[in-house]
């Protein structure tokens, strides 16, 4: 039995047949990234990454320094993009790494080459510039572009190698926003001809940017949902219908699963669970699981969700406390106390995927995935 009743398991085959999967789709000149941000969407940023770096990644991006100074410790030699940019204090690390910063302002420029001139790297400091395309989020707007240019022009210590954007409704298939957003980066493009400089990198494309708008993946592409198994739907404006089939064939990566810590017999009309939020109508046998939203169960599955007991699906009953959640087993024979229950993954004949649990929710597979507590020991599979 695990130290913990409560555990991910983490499918590094899968892992890795998804990245060949999108490989294999980008275009010949074009390299993959691993978007491994927020401890790689829950599965496990250090491990995640050393299987990926063994099957052909060299580049892997994160939002924060101390992520990409973690990869680094944890052995990954590959190329790391800090896509959350550099905060003051922080700049000596991103040089002391060989870490690439993601930068839009002239206060990034300033506190990298200031660490770059103290430190005095072997080589300049490779930065990737962040152009604002239509998100509105972070980056340059494009009003900006030629002074940020100047300015890196005029850094003895910095290396503008990379230029680059988000696509923000890359899953609607027909929507004119990634378009817009195509012909803006064309411009910044332009504009850094124009100013004498050479970015050999650019990069817009996320998973479902590869598939919907091949002219965004230039030489470099940003995976992140695809390749832990999942996909945003691809959705049409004028019909409203998803379209799976432009989904690559990738495959769910995680597992989450516990143990059942105790069964009681309930009789009819008694509470179940905090706030008496259920109450039996019948005779139930209920099993008390180790698990709760301090895991990160998302409470909304209260009275809504399902596991997987026995290769059978067992209702969630009454409200999911913070480390406790109570099931109904009493239509599965000879279950006892010990029994392992898959909270997301699949038996024999039985499935259940983080979209389900999204769907119940009202929230999309990212929050969930993110949302399992990094406390939980993840067990990596092949």
């Amino acid at each position: 039995m695990h130290a913990q009743p409560a555990w991910v398991e983490v499918s590094l085959t899968a892992l890795r047949h998804n990245f060949r999967t999108v490989l294999s789709y980008v275009q010949p000149e074009a390299d993959v990234c691993a978007a491994v941000a927020c401890d790689a969407y829950g599965h496990g940023a250090s491990a995640c990454s050393q299987a990926l770096q063994k099957e052909g990644a060299r580049w892997f991006a994160t939002t924060t320094c101390a992520e990409g100074v973690e990869l680094r410790e944890s052995g990954i030699t590959g190329r790391i993009l800090l896509l959350g940019g550099v905060w003051r204090g922080e700049e000596e690390d991103v040089v002391k790494y060989e870490l690439t910063p993601a930068v839009w302002s002239w206060d990034h420029l300033e506190l990298l080459e200031n660490a770059a001139e103290k430190l005095k790297p072997q080589k300049p400091v490779a930065v990737h510039l962040k152009v604002n395309t239509g998100m509105n989020r972070l980056g340059v707007d494009l009003s900006e572009l030629p002074a940020i240019l100047e300015t890196i022009q005029s850094a003895p210590h910095l290396n503008l190698e990379g230029i680059f954007s988000h696509l923000a409704a890359s899953e609607v298939i027909d929507g004119t926003q990634s378009e817009l957003q195509l012909a803006r980066m064309d411009r910044a493009l332009g504009m850094v001809g124009e100013a004498k400089l050479d970015a050999p990198l650019c990069h817009m494309a996320n998973s479902a940017g590869i598939v919907t708008c091949p002219g965004t993946q230039f030489n470099l592409v940003r995976p992140g949902l695809s390749l832990y198994g999942y996909y945003l739907p691809f959705t049409s404006i004028v019909t409203r219908i998803a379209d799976p089939s432009l989904e690559l064939p990738v495959i769910p990566a995680l597992a989450w699963k516990t143990r059942i810590i105790q069964i009681r017999e309930v009789e009819a009309g008694q509470p179940v669970g905090l706030s008496g939020g259920y109450v039996t109508e019948f005779p139930t046998k209920v099993a008390v699981l180790s698990v709760g939203y301090g895991d990160g169960l998302n409470r909304q599955l209260s009275a809504r969700g399902r596991v997987i007991v026995r290769d059978d699906y067992a209702a969630i009953i009454g409200n999911i406390s913070m480390k406790l959640t109570t099931i109904d087993v009493t239509g599965i024979p000879g279950v006892d106390v010990g029994e392992e229950v898959i909270i997301i993954g699949e038996s024999g004949k039985r499935k259940i995927t983080a979209w389900e649990h999204a769907n119940l929710a009202s929230t999309i597979p990212y929050e969930i995935l993110c949302g399992i507590s990094p406390r939980l020991p993840r067990k990596y599979v092949e």
